[in-house]
């Protein structure tokens, strides 16, 4: 296998969402590792949060699954039950189908990192737990949406 030279790695920043949302992103960044890799089953990512920084809106997923672990720093993982510090070697793992919504916060002075893998589902579902939005992936492309399904044009 490969070894990956993370320094060549195109370091991803800002969001899919639809503003206001996507602003809220700021000071998040990834290496897309499987990616770079040529992994097509599952995704892989070192995620990158600045002091204050949000992973993502709080969400889960219908049909994939998630794996988190912290590799550096101190996070605060914030999900349906509250809110639980993660550190080096701390681990989550948020199954396809459960509706529990979570993300992860920067609430230190210094940066956090983590690696995220997960499946890649020809057809997704996230929902967003906090605000009334829904992305549908199909095909590499977003459908954002409304819980109720209707198409999305901006906070309700």
């Amino acid at each position: 296998m490969p070894k990956l030279d993370l320094s060549q790695l195109p370091l991803k920043t800002g969001s899919i969402y639809p503003e206001p949302y996507a602003a809220m992103m700021q000071g998040r960044s990834s290496l897309r590792l499987g990616q770079a890799g040529g992994l097509t089953q599952f995704g892989v990512n070192l995620v990158v949060l600045e002091p204050g920084a949000l992973s993502s809106l709080r969400h889960w997923h219908l049909h994939e699954d998630e794996f988190v672990m912290v590799t550096e720093g101190e996070c605060v993982l914030v999900e349906d039950g509250g809110e639980t510090v993660m550190r080096p070697g701390d681990c989550a793992a948020f199954p396809a189908n459960t509706p529990n919504g979570h993300h992860f916060i920067n609430r230190s002075d210094a940066v956090t990192r983590f690696l995220v893998v997960g499946t890649k589902a020809p057809r997704e579902v996230a929902t967003y737990s906090d605000v009334d939005l829904r992305v549908e992936m199909a095909d590499g492309q977003a459908r954002f949406t409304y819980k109720d399904g209707s198409d999305w044009n901006g906070p309700r």
